[in-house]
């Protein structure tokens, strides 16, 4: 049963991310706002509920180590996994934004600075505030830095309706949020049925779950030669889990951090970040890109089992 609820799960992701890429694409041109904004914004923050759920359920409960880790959890898998997908799927990535010079260090500075708040041993309700001010500015920077090039046709002689629209982008991410909380579910009682540890089903199922609907957009993003809404989501996706999900989490309940304790995890965190702001850096958006994203993960993994 848990393997046939799991197949489901996976579909109602895919049928969310179509309605999402589709809805968002057609706000986009409408608005003449660059598909990567809307990447970083819209898709960034739906595709974080999850995380958002996850976290603020585990903090309200004093599970603050769920909470963090699973933040840290999704910035590794986001970044290796997700990304190094989209490098290996996409047939041709040129971003049309200068990725380097404008948005990579925003995906490492929230890192650095949970890093430094972190030092004390917790993350403070005013820490929180501070993590919600950041992605405010980052929110405030995307909309001063916005840019389009060029319109997609076919999308804009579509007459716009948003009654429909919404609707339709509701509906999206209903299905990839709900999707993705059945696939840890029922993925977590498979693990089970095989003896894999909680301990294991935690640290993993529950980053790698929550980073399922970030998957699955950016992959479906990718395919429809969409490459900066795909790297766009993914970004502002981190830099939502670093100061939404932290934030807000925090707020409800100080979260214990410890460094020493989750050196290895955070670590991992912090480089594959530098990696994305060096692939920027050189723009190696390709396969060779991807499989090293992907070894990263692989060694990671294989590490903490």
């Amino acid at each position: 049963m848990d393997i046939l609820i799991f197949v489901v799960s996976m579909g109602a992701l895919i049928y969310g991310a179509d309605h999402i890429i589709k809805q968002s694409e057609k706000i986009a041109f409408h608005f003449n706002i660059s598909p990567f904004i809307i990447g970083a914004t819209l898709i960034a923050l739906g595709t974080s509920l999850p995380e958002m759920a996850v976290s603020i359920s585990a903090s309200l409960k004093g599970s603050g180590d769920i909470a963090v880790a699973n933040v840290i959890g999704s910035t590794i898998f986001n970044i290796s996994l997700v990304l190094g997908a989209v490098f290996l799927i996409a047939k041709n990535i040129k971003p049309k934004r200068d990725l380097f010079a404008k948005d990579s260090s925003w995906s490492l500075f929230p890192i650095l600075i949970f890093i430094l708040m972190s030092i004390d041993g917790k993350l403070s309700m005013f820490d929180g505030c501070l993590f919600v001010m950041l992605m405010c500015a980052y929110l405030m920077f995307l909309i001063q830095s916005n840019q389009i090039d060029e319109t997609n046709e076919e999308v804009s002689k579509e007459k716009f309706a948003w009654i429909k629209t919404l609707i339709l982008l509701l509906v999206g991410f209903v299905f990839v949020v709900g999707g993705a909380n059945l696939a840890i579910e029922s993925a977590g009682n498979i693990a089970r049925v095989f003896g894999i540890s909680e301990w294991i089903i935690g640290l993993f199922l529950v980053a790698f779950g929550t980073s399922l609907p970030e998957l699955v957009v950016s992959i479906k993003a990718a395919l429809n030669n969409n490459a900066d809404m795909a790297i766009g989501a993914i970004i502002g996706s981190n830099v939502a889990n670093f100061t939404m999900v932290l934030g807000f989490s925090s707020m409800v309940n100080p979260l214990n951090v410890d460094l020493s304790a989750n050196f290895f995890d955070i670590t991992a965190a912090l480089i594959v970040s530098i990696m994305l702001v060096f692939i920027t850096a050189n723009k190696l958006y390709n396969k060779s890109a991807g499989i090293v994203m992907m070894t990263v993960l692989a060694l990671v993994i294989s590490n903490s089992f």
